[in-house]
Formats: structure tokens, C-alpha cells, sequence
């Protein structure tokens, strides 16, 4: 069966994506055994050498749990490859991903061709994040499987166009498939992103509230306790555009108002470390009410979307 054929059958229509310093073995197995593909990003690993093992761990959870559930659709899972220059880990990472056949590889930020290659060897496939029309081009021309639009209220590293306008306008010379990503957060905004063209959603941050996400506890408090009002977009901590929750910054002594209006703080902020210390949600978060395990979420994901089809 091939990986098209695979994600047609799944239940819902839904990547976790690859979320960084969140997702794990433990998030992508528990997904794919609910229906959802799993991800990671393969730079989550310390130390390097530790990707085949993740690997294999998944490989070998999900084929033990479809030979006791023949019946039960299980979702392949995919590992996240940044492909810009500045990733040292690159071809050592890719070296693994080829030796496990990796089904599916979602690249970001940077030209795919080499990996598009790599992965078609094995008849795998590749999907491509982009937040411009000229990058949806540049995928499409470097081969590429799929592409992910990430729009507007994506959690992490974000786009700013308007979702509506931006399949829209990719649809009209694209007909492989298409991914948004931004805000869909409850089985209404995947139907509503179906409607509009998209095949399937990102969703991470609804998934980063869930009882197997690996995280502190207040983060996933945080994201019950905040709403759309409480994120803020800004590149002054990575160099790349982010949403982050604002009660996050709060608490580590960044007064948000300087850094809305000046783009920056200029603050010593000591030990904090800002890869674990600022969290990331998307505009979605207002809908998060709960810390559900991933089946009760993907249950409820799946009633809410049969339930939007008959409108």
C-alpha cells in the first residue's frame, strides 16, 4: 500500500506536527495508533546518535500494536528535516532516515531537492512547509510531494498570510497535496480547511495539551488558561517569526509592551534558556479546555468533524 493510499484511509485528516523540544517517541507513537500521523523534528534527538533508536522505537510500537489491532487504521509517522545550511546535523540525520525508510519526510526552510531525491529512492514522499506563494513554487519545482501552508496564528515559527487567500491562490496551479497549518484547533477547522481546498490540517499546539506530551505541566496549564489575546509574534528570540504565550515572556521578566513596541528588550535575562523557558502556542489556544488523553481527543476531534460535514 502505498503512503497516499495510507493517509486516505486515516479517520481524520490531521499531521501533529513536528513541534520542537515537544514532540517524542511517546507523542508520535500515541497519535498513529489514534488515526493521526505523527512527527518529530529529527533535531529533538541529543545526542545525534540517538535518531535510530527513536526510530526503531517507533517502528516497533506501531507494528507490535497493528499485529495485536489488524483491524484498527493506524497513521504513518514522519520525521522533520531542516534543510538550511546552518543544520550541521543534515546528512548525518538523513543517513538514518534512509536507513529506516522512512515513510514520510516533511523539510522546512530551505531548498528540498536533495532530500526530495533521497526519499523518492525508497518511495517514500516529501512535504514541504512554505509561507509565500514564491516558496510553494520553489517546492513544487524541487519535486516535492505536498505542501504545508503555514499561515497566519500557526504556533512556533508562523506565516502572516490569510489562510482563505493562500490555498486559494496555491490551489489554482497546485493539485498535489495541501496542508494548512494555523490555528485549527477542533474538527470545524478541519472541515472548514477542506472546504476551502486542503487535504489535510497541522495541528500541534491542541496536541501539546494532551496527557502523553512530554512537557512542564504549567505549560500545558498555561495553554487551558490563555486565549487568542495572549499570544504575540515576534523574531527577537530565534531570528525566524514565532507566536509565543505571552504569560511565558511575563514570567521570565519580559515586559511584552517594550517588545511589541520595539521590536526587541533589552533585558539580561540570566539563566533562562529560551528554548525552554518561552513557550509557543498558536491563535487556536482560546479552544483548549483541557488536558484530554490522545484517543478522547482524536474521539472528540472526529464527532466535532462528522458533525461540521452535515452543516
Amino acid at each position: 500500500m502505498t503512503l497516499s493510499d495510507r493517509l486516505s484511509q486515516l479517520p481524520l485528516p490531521i499531521i501533529c506536527a513536528p513541534m520542537f523540544l515537544v514532540s517524542t517517541p511517546k507523542l508520535v507513537i500515541e497519535c498513529c495508533k489514534s488515526g493521526v500521523v505523527g512527527s518529530f523534528p529529527a533535531l529533538n534527538v541529543r545526542p545525534q546518535e540517538k535518531l535510530d533508536e527513536w526510530i526503531t522505537d517507533i517502528k516497533s510500537a506501531l507494528d507490535e500494536f497493528k499485529t495485536s489491532n489488524p483491524e484498527q487504521v493506524v497513521a504513518p509517522f514522519a520525521v522533520n528535516q531542516v534543510v538550511h545550511p546552518s543544520n550541521s546535523r543534515l546528512a548525518a540525520d538523513q543517513a538514518i532516515i534512509a536507513k529506516h525508510q522512512v515513510p514520510l519526510v516533511i523539510t522546512s526552510q530551505g531548498n528540498p531537492s536533495d532530500i526530495v531525491e533521497q526519499v523518492h529512492s525508497w518511495g517514500g514522499q516529501v512535504f514541504h512547509d512554505v509561507i509565500k506563494v514564491s516558496h510553494a513554487k520553489k517546492a513544487i519545482s524541487a519535486g516535492v510531494d505536498g505542501l504545508i501552508l503555514v499561515t497566519a496564528g500557526a504556533g512556533g515559527h508562523g506565516g502572516t498570510l490569510n489562510p482563505f487567500a493562500f490555498v486559494r491562490e496555491v490551489r489554482s496551479f497546485w493539485d498535489g497535496p495541501i496542508i494548512l497549518a494555523g490555528g485549527i484547533n477542533d474538527g470545524f477547522g478541519i472541515k472548514a480547511a477542506q472546504s476551502l481546498g486542503a487535504d489535510m490540517v497541522y495541528m500541534g499546539t491542541r496536541f501539546i495539551a494532551t496527557q502523553e506530551a512530554q512537557v512542564d505541566q504549567d505549560y500545558k496549564n498555561m495553554l487551558i488558561k490563555c486565549a487568542i489575546e495572549d499570544i504575540v509574534f515576534s523574531d527577537h528570540f530565534t531570528g525566524v517569526h514565532a507566536n509565543y504565550l505571552i504569560p511565558s515572556l511575563e514570567r521570565v521578566g519580559i515586559n511584552v509592551q517594550d517588545l511589541i513596541s520595539k521590536g526587541k528588550v533589552d533585558l539580561d535575562l540570566g539563566n533562562t534558556n529560551f528554548w525552554t523557558d518561552i513557550w509557543s502556542a498558536g491563535h487556536g489556544v482560546g479552544g483548549i479546555n483541557d488536558i484530554p488523553s490522545i484517543q478522547e481527543l482524536t474521539n472528540k476531534l472526529l464527532a466535532d468533524y462528522k458533525t461540521a460535514a452535515m452543516l
